[in-house]
């Protein structure tokens, strides 16, 4: 039986997480395994990868075969690169002591660069919160001032509403005129008559 550590498939659709098995070749993705060996969400930044190191170290050791993701992932959590190591003690090439030193400073530097990737997304996302912020209060000014100017009374249609007033006694007057002018025709036109 060939053993392989792989993925299995969880959560829904566009929100998946995986768990990280030590499953026999020949099972369903999602069927029966012989170990859950961790987990990996995806939909963090940066992702979540949470595996039992020691474990996961015993099924590298006796020859588990590994998906693409998985080998990926194991390599990032540094499992392959104690297998690496542990594999130089047994040639003699290192001691025991040199392995846990070497694997120490080589996560040390694993987290320093985790931690500078999560201080980086966490200053770019204030940096974006307080820029859309700022947009959002100026969008605010400008709207508040379009609606103040739109409210208030302009100060020439104040002065337009007295020239009217003006205009409409002005009217009367006219009409008087057109009255009289039709009365001075008339004793013309009778004189002919007359005759």
């Amino acid at each position: 039986m060939a053993t392989r550590i792989r993925l299995q498939r969880h959560g829904k659709k566009g929100k998946a997480f995986f768990h990280l098995v030590a499953a026999d070749s020949r099972a369903k993705r999602d069927g029966k395994f012989i170990e859950k060996l961790g987990i990996y969400n995806p939909n963090t930044n940066p992702a979540t990868v949470e595996i039992n190191f020691d474990r996961t170290l015993h099924w590298v050791q006796v020859g588990a075969e590994m998906s693409d993701t998985a080998r990926a992932l194991l390599s990032y959590k540094g499992i392959l690169h104690k297998n690496h190591l542990l594999k130089g003690v047994e040639k003699g090439a290192l001691t025991a002591e040199q392995v846990e030193e070497k694997f120490a400073a080589w996560v040390a530097e694993k987290d320093g660069k985790v931690q500078v990737k999560v201080d980086r997304l966490g200053n770019e996302t204030i940096a974006s919160k307080t820029a859309r912020l700022t947009a959002e209060q100026v969008a605010n000014e400008s709207k508040a001032k379009a609606i103040e100017i739109k409210n208030t009374p302009e100060p020439e249609a104040v002065e337009e509403a007295p020239e009217a007033e003006e205009m409409v006694e002005e009217a009367p007057e006219a009409e008087e005129m057109v009255e009289e002018a039709p009365e001075a025709e008339a004793p013309e036109a009778e004189e002919p008559k007359a005759e």
